[in-house]
């Protein structure tokens, strides 16, 4: 009986390796949000409007792997821009304690991204996002194809073989 039992087992245990194996792969879209812009104005997170591949990086103005990463890309980003069409969103989750300190640490820095204000968290929500430093990738399509997780040196290495992937 326990032979019948374990031949039961393993076919279930194959079954479910194969199911897992062949299953499609699962695309996410990002999520309609609105949000805003240092201007104030209103921007739906869903309709950013660029053409070619984006990367959308939360961050705060009290997180330093953030602010590492974001000036580290910005050493690169016109490279990036002029290879790969690639455009880079920043998202703040600043609060309102220190949301004010979001405009002057930006233009102090002379980031050239789209920087976003998420005060309640709705797109940080939406994204699972958990913690900050976190960076994605959107293909053309609107489709997250890429996702990390904190920064470490070199991550951006990593991030640039990506965006290099889906631009071909």
């Amino acid at each position: 009986m326990k032979k019948i039992a374990f031949l039961f087992l393993g076919l279930v245990v194959s079954a479910l390796t194969f199911a897992q194996d062949h299953e499609p792969l699962i695309v996410k879209q990002l999520p309609s949000v609105k949000l805003v812009d240092m201007n104030g104005k209103s921007v739906n997170t869903a309709e950013l409007g660029f053409k070619g591949p984006v990367v959308i990086s939360f961050w705060a103005t009290w997180c330093s792997p953030c602010k590492r990463e974001l000036n580290t890309i910005h050493d690169l980003y016109t490279d990036w821009q002029e290879e790969t069409g690639v455009n880079l969103v920043a998202v703040t989750i600043d609060d309102e304690k220190t949301k004010a300190q979001v405009p002057v640490y930006v233009d102090g820095k002379g980031w050239e991204y789209l920087v976003l204000m998420d005060p309640n968290g709705d797109f940080k929500r939406a994204m699972g996002v958990n913690n900050v430093p976190h960076t994605f990738l959107v293909d053309q399509n609107g489709n997250i194809v890429y996702s990390h997780n904190n920064y470490a040196p070199g991550d951006e290495e990593k991030l640039y073989e990506e965006i290099k992937k889906i631009v071909k």
